[in-house]
């Protein structure tokens, strides 16, 4: 059996996750209900009703002294100048991180303008930054459209790695009656797998071992990324899993082409080579001929008798591969596919939101003794400067009132608490 390592080794590698915005503290909340370990959550808006909704443990209050507690009404640049002036906050949060993951709903102000600025300072501490945002759905508008954009390009520059999500993808994948609240839980999901994924390989000691650095080889500087986990049991527990890991149908990007992969198969401990051989010709199938590949083995107490876990991170896509990708899964369907392929595609969404949602059905509600005791941190220190001058803009109340949504139209809205 193999042993825990000490904790000055297990907890080297710092990991935390930053949600800015509606969107981002939304994804953040679903992080922290399903119990990832080994990551640190920081919650950072301009709207200071949305930020004390947040279950992170660390709250960031941006731009304390321009918005006034308000959002940011669709302007990015209004979120930038908030980002900017609470830097010395932010710094001082993400001070010591190894590896940071900044999240947000692209076509906003706050999170549009404000995550550029984070990424910059995570950056500059010398963090591995990795991104994972939503684009807006098309029929948003163009205008909320362009504003994604311009905020990605920003972003690109900023981190090392990036993971978009485009919303559109949702309105293929869903049911008639799916509820707007567990499809947009569908996108935290997606950033859940790869913060618990990335985590597990930091913190488990595996029979082959893979660590942070492995991690940071294949993901420094290497722009597009595919992070995703697969869990199987059954005949072909291995290779489905693998399948599972390098398809989900929400993500911008395909494995084909890759050219940096790290992959790590945990299972039982009567898990075969030869099924280790299947799910490693899965992946490799995919990839460039010369890719890159991390190979890693560990034995996860969390799995059930007979299951088998693959996580799979990949990077180096041919250049214009990404957009051609896009442009491919925009044009297909789900409906399109078999009645028995649609239920399959859609199942390996649907678990893990529908068993977080009745873990917090059953749940006890917490003790008012135990609330009353537990105060949200908060940092907001004012910085003493000349406040700028705000750019002529008159944003309807509409707009200033979808940013504290993180970018959602009203209609889809999540109800707030």
């Amino acid at each position: 059996m193999s042993k825990r390592v000490n904790s000055e080794v297990e907890t080297f590698a710092r990991i935390r996750v930053v949600g800015i915005g509606g969107s981002g503290n939304n994804a953040v909340n679903h992080m922290v209900s399903s119990k990832v370990r080994g990551v640190e959550f920081i919650a950072v808006n301009s709207d200071a009703q949305a930020l004390h909704q947040s279950l992170a443990k660390r709250k960031i209050h941006i731009g304390k002294n321009l918005t006034r507690g308000l959002g940011t009404g669709m302007n990015a640049d209004l979120g930038k100048r908030a980002a900017e002036e609470t830097r010395q906050e932010i710094q001082e949060a993400l001070q010591g991180s190894d590896m940071i993951f900044i999240t947000c709903g692209m076509g906003g102000g706050t999170g549009t303008g404000g995550a550029p600025v984070i990424a910059k300072i995570a950056k500059e501490l010398g963090a591995l930054t990795i991104a994972v945002v939503t684009r807006p759905f098309s029929f948003e508008g163009a205008q909320r459209a362009l504003l994604a954009e311009q905020g990605l390009m920003e972003l690109k520059k900023e981190v090392d790695a990036y993971i978009i999500i485009p919303n559109d993808k949702l309105l293929s994948i869903v049911e008639q009656n799916t509820t707007a609240k567990s499809a947009f839980a569908m996108c935290d999901e997606i950033l859940r797998q790869a913060v618990e994924g990335v985590s597990d390989i930091i913190t488990t000691p595996g029979e082959i071992n893979t660590d942070f650095n492995d991690i940071k080889t294949v993901m420094e500087g290497a722009g597009p990324a595919l992070m995703g986990i697969g869990l199987a049991e059954g005949d072909n527990r291995a290779r489905e899993a693998a399948s599972r890991a390098i398809n989900s149908p929400l993500l911008s990007v395909s494995i084909n082409g890759a050219r940096g992969i790290l992959f790590v198969v945990a299972g039982p401990d009567d898990l075969g080579i030869l099924e280790v051989q299947e799910a490693a010709k899965v992946i490799n199938e995919s990839a460039d001929k010369n890719a890159r590949i991390i190979f890693g083995m560990m034995h996860d107490e969390k799995l059930k008798k007979g299951q088998v876990r693959i996580i799979v991170i990949a990077t180096g896509f041919p250049e214009g591969s990404v957009e051609r990708h896009e442009i491919a899964v925009q044009e297909s369907s789900l409906f399109s596919l078999p009645k028995e392929q649609q239920e399959e595609e859609r199942g390996k969404i649907y678990n893990n939101i529908l068993k977080t949602e009745n873990a917090k059905e059953h749940a006890e509600p917490p003790k008012k003794k135990e609330k009353e005791k537990e105060e949200p941190i908060v940092t907001a220190t004012p910085v003493k400067r000349d406040e700028p001058k705000m750019p002529p803009q008159t944003p309807s109340t509409a707009e200033k009132d979808d940013e504290a949504w993180g970018a959602i139209p009203q209609f889809l809205r999540r109800h707030k608490k």
